[in-house]
């Protein structure tokens, strides 16, 4: 009996794809206990509740159709239930959720429990950016890592060969949560700067808008990988400002920096939306409604919150990348300025 006993908080598109791994890697390992428990907010599926589907047929059949979840995770429609004496708690749930849910589960955790959150996106805190995984910290009182990297869910249930970062203070609990995520195609590298980890996963989505805006205009892969490059910068630049700890360059090197970046910069419904927005000149809220099928869109809210945190600290001008994407997304800027804003950018004075 004496393995760690694993829950997954959540159960979309991202939550299924991390079932299936943690899954198969309870059921094969002692360290862990065999049934991983996976939340899931019931609804019905063709007159079939969710739940059932799932726990008779193992497979998520709306959120991840055609992959088979191992039958060692089981799907709960009770979240305390669900949580109940875990071990491990992953966190998978969409980021304007994660308040709800860890207001539920307060006081039904275990202490000494740990978190991992896989949720990419920030909040909006009194001062300033706040980090999902510190919003969960301070709610549930349990020590948290991060997993972020450049990660399509359908991609990493079809077991196509792809890496990951998990960010963690602890080695040793980096260690059981690499040992519990890692298969021969999900490759994890585990680093101590959590921190820098996780706001890379937000701050690549308003470098995914710029990204768009190229394309949007037509211009070619020496532009856009100009505007990666740039944008990479000013992510360093900004973690530097705003982690409490040490901001290394090669942690952007890891899968959650440059990799993710990357993968975010040619595909994704950021750069998707925003070359749309370059080429119609339709405002980006009736864009998300009628392009993305009620998934929300985190570039350009990123970059409204990242703008006011630049003003406060008065260093707007050292990142005219993150600007230029906010006063076009905002303030009516013609996006055709875009490159403009980047043809006097500090990286090149």
């Amino acid at each position: 009996m004496g393995g760690k006993k694993v829950c997954i908080v959540g159960s979309g598109n991202w939550g299924s794809a991390i079932a299936k791994i943690a899954g198969s890697n309870a059921a094969r390992l002692s360290a862990f206990e065999n049934q991983v428990n996976m939340w899931v907010l019931e609804e019905e599926v063709g007159g079939r509740r969710l739940t059932d589907i799932i726990n008779t047929e193992h497979e998520n059949v709306k959120y991840l159709p055609g992959h088979k979840l191992p039958p060692n995770v089981v799907a709960e429609p009770d979240l305390l239930k669900a949580c109940a004496g875990a071990d491990i708690l992953l966190f998978v749930v969409p980021h304007q959720f994660i308040g709800k849910v860890c207001d539920q589960i307060k006081g039904h955790v275990k202490k000494n429990a740990v978190g991992m959150s896989l949720i990419k996106g920030v909040d909006e805190g009194p001062d300033g950016l706040r980090l999902i995984s510190d919003i969960i910290h301070e709610k549930l009182g349990i020590e948290m890592s991060v997993l972020m990297g450049a990660n399509i869910a359908n991609e990493v249930a079809g077991e196509k060969f792809c890496e990951t970062t998990i960010g963690c203070k602890n080695m040793q609990h980096g260690q059981a949560l690499k040992e519990l995520m890692q298969t021969p195609n999900f490759r994890v590298t585990v680093v101590q700067e959590a921190d820098t980890v996780e706001i890379c996963g937000a701050l690549k989505n308003i470098v995914a808008v710029g990204a768009g805006f190229c394309d949007g205009l037509g211009y070619g892969d020496n532009t856009k990988a100009a505007v990666i490059r740039l944008g990479l910068m000013e992510m360093i630049g900004f973690a530097k400002l705003f982690c409490k700890g040490p901001v290394t360059p090669s942690t952007f090197l890891q899968s959650c920096g440059v990799a993710d970046l990357i993968t975010t910069c040619y595909g994704g419904r950021n750069r998707k939306v925003a070359e749309a927005f370059a080429k119609t000149g339709k405002p980006i809220e009736q864009l998300e409604k009628e392009m993305l099928n009620g998934q929300k869109l985190q570039g350009p809210q990123t970059s409204a919150e990242l703008h006011r945190i630049l003003k406060s600290k008065n260093v707007v001008e050292k990142f005219p990348l993150f600007t230029a994407v906010y006063q076009i997304c905002y303030e009516g800027r013609p996006v055709t300025d875009f490159i403009k804003c980047l043809q006097n950018h500090p990286e090149h004075m």
